[in-house]
């Protein structure tokens, strides 16, 4: 079975390039442009990883992260924030909200799949 992906962005270049990099991996991928319908994928699609953007319309992404990790029957999903937000300040506040992995944009295709391949290996122990 494909290895579900739910990529949260809200540009539409950026979700171009995540769609195009996971889908030559044969990932089966849910895209969401808007933070409002964030929880409502996470609970319908029931993703093995998110991607997660953090400068979202309607909620950030942070606050989505910290929902998705208090819930039981998602805290167990791993999360790599992707963001423009690349202070270490910001790093740490994304963190703690639950964020598995880190990647300040622009994004290379190997430093994005490190980052998806690192919380993918994790869960599997």
């Amino acid at each position: 079975m494909a290895t579900k992906v739910l990529i949260v962005e809200d540009d539409l270049l950026n979700r171009m390039f995540y769609e195009a990099v996971f889908n030559q991996r044969g990932y089966q991928l849910m895209l969401v442009d808007d933070g409002a319908r964030v929880l409502d994928a996470v609970d319908s699609f029931t993703p093995d990883l998110i991607t997660m953007d953090i400068h979202l319309p309607h909620i950030s992404g942070r606050q989505l992260i910290r929902a998705i990790k208090r819930n039981p029957e998602t805290q167990h999903i791993p999360i790599l924030a992707i963001t423009a937000y690349a202070g270490k300040r910001d790093e740490e506040s994304i963190r703690r909200a639950g964020a598995g992995g880190y990647l300040a944009k622009p994004l290379s295709i190997d430093s994005l799949l490190g980052g998806v391949d690192a919380l993918l290996s994790e869960r599997v122990h």
